[in-house]
């Protein structure tokens, strides 16, 4: 099986945010690194250029497997990516379709959010699917 590429690293989170080209982007990074900390109760680290809380271990029944963060975020020029693998589960599919329609402008993909900046969302329900989220992963993948 190929070596997994995103994972965990030494590299300074706050650092990193530092970069972050946006005043506003770099302000709104530090309130989500507040948000998902305390929802996971975990530090930020950098997996790339993604910064991660928690993590889990998942195995499909093809027998992939690797290693994730609960939740996370990138800072991307365009849109923050926030990543909520957890709301992507089918029984999760109705409580996640209800709050997104409360939420206020984003786009969804499968398990990830763009958000352009988080005075457009109400973080509130951000919350809330961060907390599905996190515990439908650790329900799921209890290992970790």
């Amino acid at each position: 099986m190929p070596e997994q590429k995103t994972k965990p690293h030494t590299g300074d989170v706050a650092e990193f945010l530092a970069q972050v080209e946006s005043d506003q982007k770099r302000a709104d990074s530090h309130v989500l690194v507040e948000l998902m900390s305390e929802v996971t109760g975990e530090p930020p680290v950098l997996w790339g250029t993604m910064v991660g809380f928690g993590q889990y271990h998942y195995r499909y029944p093809t027998g992939h497997e690797g290693d994730a963060f609960l939740v996370g975020f990138a800072p991307r020029k365009a849109a923050f990516s926030i990543y909520l693998m957890g709301t992507y589960f089918p029984e999760e599919n109705e409580r996640r379709a209800a709050l997104l329609a409360k939420l206020g402008k984003h786009r969804m993909g499968k398990a990830c959010l763009y958000v352009n900046k988080l005075s457009d969302i109400d973080l509130d329900v951000l919350r809330k699917l961060a907390e599905i989220s996190v515990t439908k992963l650790r329900q799921t993948y209890p290992d970790k």
